[in-house]
């Protein structure tokens, strides 16, 4: 797709830095880039170069790079500025390249929005590199980068060819019923393969969980009785004072959070209020904060003072939850009672058993994400139109129509599977997408 208009932004970090890179795609990009620097660029060599205005005056010495189209990353001609990355220079660059004809600054995201209409990248893999730039742990990290490489695109228009080549089966098998050369079998083969599909789309919706806690996060919540330790913990696991700690029940009225990187997953720990009968107006609000969040949490850290215990009461089933004892220091080195079943005994003031709890924390955090290999859906919007895409299959595995209309209920599950990655018209979703990205990207 052919642009009339050139686009410029800084396409590196926060400034002031050590280096900006000022990226412009589009037509002018090679007039632009060779009026500053005064000479012709050799396509994809950096050439460090002094740079000038349209008034002949320096605006600074550095890098130039042209890439020409379509081997660019929007697949039109594209050209970066290394320079210096004080607020001044870049300010004034951006000002000097904007003021060319047929050029202006780019909004949000319209660099990966131009790759796309260029076929330079997929609707899924456009989503993987939002999810690359946004990566905070190694976990995001990896799951960015098998996305970004095509593996989740592929699983989709593999699905999809299926079923167009199964679709023309059937439509063969109607066109040419009375023909030698189309086999009776082909029927029982198509609708087969169809049922197979229907599994292959639960099992891969199924692990859209794993897919949430790698970009979201695993939630865990930390649950007592007042003054249980579940602040003094939560300070312990943010190493910083986040939660006031007293003496005085009922100090935590609301839900608290920070955010762990444990075995390059990121978990998200939750301190709640103090879990207790009769309690005043507004800590009643924050005890029920903490039974809801509860109730969506994939692991329960359950709280006791092992020196004075005070049980929780009632908890959500169905949840993962971790006993834990706390202040075990101020037993006097006793050891806690056998009866009491503690999956860990920990002190806040001398550390004793915070290593081995971030230890099994992690552990659980990444039992839950899956295999490295796995493929997930890593979009909501992926399962919205897998799960229709599986509705049309099941639809047409049923048999009980015509063969014209089991025929269009397969066109309409490969048209939402064409819908994941962009291949049919997805108009309606580009705005929202690219609208995930910083300008310059």
């Amino acid at each position: 797709m052919i642009l009339k208009d050139s686009i410029v932004a800084l396409s590196s970090g926060r400034l002031p830095a050590g280096i900006a890179v000022i990226r412009i795609s589009g037509p002018q990009s090679r007039f632009v880039v060779e009026t500053i620097s005064g000479s012709t660029v050799p396509n994809r060599v950096a050439s460090y170069r002094k740079l000038r205005g349209r008034d002949g005056s320096v605006l600074d010495s550095g890098l130039v790079v042209f890439f020409a189209g379509p081997d660019s990353f929007t697949g039109e001609d594209v050209a970066e500025f290394h320079v210096h990355g004080g607020r001044a220079v870049v300010a004034r660059m951006l000002e000097t390249i904007a003021g060319f004809d047929g050029v202006r600054h780019a909004e949000p995201g319209e660099f990966t929005r131009r790759a796309f209409l260029n076929g330079k990248l997929d609707l899924v893999e456009t989503e993987a590199l939002a999810d690359l730039i946004n990566a905070e742990t190694e976990a995001q990290r990896r799951f960015a980068v098998r996305n970004a490489q095509g593996v989740q695109s592929e699983l989709y228009l593999g699905w999809r060819r299926r079923l167009i080549h199964a679709r023309a089966m059937i439509e063969a098998e109607i066109d040419f019923a009375d023909e030698d050369a189309v086999p009776g079998s082909v029927a029982e083969t198509v609708w087969s393969d169809v049922q197979t599909m229907i599994d292959e789309i639960e099992r891969h919706v199924a692990g859209f969980r794993a897919a949430e806690i790698i970009r979201d996060g695993f939630e865990v919540v930390i649950l007592g009785a007042p003054n249980a330790g579940k602040s003094s913990l939560f300070n312990a696991l943010a190493r910083r004072e986040a939660a006031i700690v007293t003496d005085e029940p009922g100090t935590t009225r609301d839900l608290l959070e920070v955010v762990l990187d444990l075995e390059g997953v990121r978990v998200r720990v939750t301190d709640t209020a103090g879990l207790r009968e009769a309690p005043g107006k507004i800590e009643a609000i924050g005890i029920e904060k903490a039974r809801t969040k509860a109730h969506s949490a994939d692991l329960l850290l359950l709280l006791e003072d092992l020196a004075e215990p005070v049980a929780i009461g009632v908890v959500p089933s169905g949840i993962p939850a971790l006993r834990v004892g706390t202040k075990i220091d101020l037993l006097g080195g006793k050891s806690p009672s056998p009866t009491a079943h503690y999956d860990f005994a920990i002190s806040t003031r001398d550390g004793t058993g915070l290593a081995e709890l971030l230890d099994e924390i992690g552990r659980r955090a990444a039992a839950q994400i899956g295999k490295a290999g796995d493929i997930l859906p890593s979009r909501l919007r992926h399962v919205e139109l897998l799960n229709e895409t599986k509705r049309f299959l099941v639809a047409a595995a049923s048999g009980h129509r015509g063969q014209e209309l089991l025929a269009e209920e397969l066109r309409l599950a490969a048209d939402r599977l064409g819908r994941i990655v962009g291949a049919v018209d997805v108009e309606d979703m580009l705005d929202v997408i690219f609208s995930q990205f910083c300008i310059g990207k």
